[in-house]
């Protein structure tokens, strides 16, 4: 099976239809994942169908959760995972793709620009940082990230991000039901309510999905490295 379809056998199997541009932008993405991995490190998937099976259909099942519009944050977005899945997929959506790694932020502007996502932008920062700046503070619908951290932190750096009423959306496989109960008293204090979902009818709750219910205290997100040596 060429990497074509395994993409849309996995965005299929999602209730995703590919149309035949966003099928060719994936797969230029997955030429750039590969051409840039070794250099930069991106990710362990060296060969393209390796890319195709982790990251691109790994990282599809945060779309079933992700609206058509609205503001969205990638936290971590690394290779581009789930951030530039989801500008491609969501054309009407404006995505952020944050990383505080400039090799990693470099190559997402790389790739912003050669698949002509004009609805996406690179910002290089730490989400703490970005959670105590008013011009992102409070300002986002969405905030997703893969692999990234612990409900705890991820609780701690994106509901300072949150609007009222937005929602983060964070896949986390097996460990959903174990990191959810951990994280119950994160969330009460930042604002934030939470439930394990399954983004395959009939599958098990792999994707945490947190709502944000009320403003989160102006003591969140702490200084840089806190959320992560001294979780909630």
């Amino acid at each position: 099976m060429t990497e074509d379809r395994v993409v849309e056998s996995g965005a299929a199997a999602l209730g995703i239809s590919l149309s035949p541009a966003q099928l060719a932008a994936l797969s230029r993405y997955l030429d750039l994942v590969v051409e840039w991995s070794g250099r930069l490190r991106l990710t362990g998937a060296r060969a393209r169908d390796e890319a195709a099976r982790i990251l691109v259909v790994g990282g599809l099942d945060v779309l079933p959760f992700l609206p058509e519009t609205g503001v969205v944050a990638d936290l971590g977005s690394g290779a581009g995972v789930p951030g530039i899945l989801a500008a491609i997929l969501r054309p009407l959506a404006r995505i952020v793709l944050v990383d505080a790694s400039r090799k990693k932020a470099g190559f997402l502007e790389i790739a912003v620009r050669e698949l002509g996502l004009s609805n996406a932008e690179v910002v290089c920062a730490r989400a703490e940082a970005l959670g105590r700046e008013p011009g992102h503070r409070a300002r986002y619908d969405v905030v997703t990230a893969r692999a990234l951290a612990d409900l705890r932190v991820l609780a701690e750096y994106a509901l300072p991000l949150l609007r009222v009423g937005g929602i983060g959306v964070f896949p986390k496989g097996r460990a959903a039901s174990g990191e959810l109960a951990a994280a119950a008293r994160a969330l009460e204090i930042l604002g934030g309510a939470a439930g394990a979902f399954a983004p395959v009818p009939g599958g098990g709750p792999t994707v945490i999905v947190v709502t944000k219910l009320s403003p989160t205290p102006d003591d969140y997100p702490r200084r840089a490295g806190l959320a992560e040596r001294s979780p909630m």
